[in-house]
């Protein structure tokens, strides 16, 4: 993975920007020498043809990707919708991580936690070396470093 070949990432949406989705981006910003495209177009809301172009438009998106991202807190408010993308993500073979509700006040929802490849919490390292795992089988074995004074 390299600035010329970036991690291609979908990230579950309702056609909104929602607080977690806009928060996985700071996290993934947050990461020195990580390089993704977000392949997830919320702004994009098909104007006609109703649930049919919706679900077009999800999947036209998932297909650009490499791994989909699962925000659980998304799953909590609208479970249809988010079952959807991952069935689209389960059909054109793309691996899937969920990411616990932010703030830790509740787990990830056992149907979606048996669905996905990895369930992951709120922490950067966390998750990028789940993206680098899921994207490219790329193991990265890395060893937490405690600094004392």
């Amino acid at each position: 993975m390299s600035e010329k070949n970036p991690i291609r990432v979908f990230v579950t949406h309702r056609f909104a920007e929602s607080d977690d989705y806009l928060r996985f981006f700071e996290f993934l910003e947050s990461v020195d020498n990580f390089f993704y495209l977000n392949c997830s177009a919320p702004d994009n809301v098909p104007k006609t043809g109703g649930m049919d172009a919706i679900k077009d438009e999800l999947i036209a998106q998932i297909k650009q990707c490499e791994v989909v991202v699962v925000l659980a807190s998304l799953y909590l408010e609208k479970p249809d919708l988010i079952r959807f993308q991952i069935d689209a993500a389960e059909a054109n073979h793309k691996p899937t991580l969920a990411i616990r509700p932010f703030g830790g006040v509740a787990d990830t929802p056992k149907e979606l936690a048996a669905r996905v490849k990895e369930n992951v919490e709120w922490n950067e390292r966390v998750i990028v070396d789940a993206l680098r795992k899921l994207a490219r089988n790329e193991e990265t074995s890395r060893w937490e470093v405690i600094d004392f004074p």
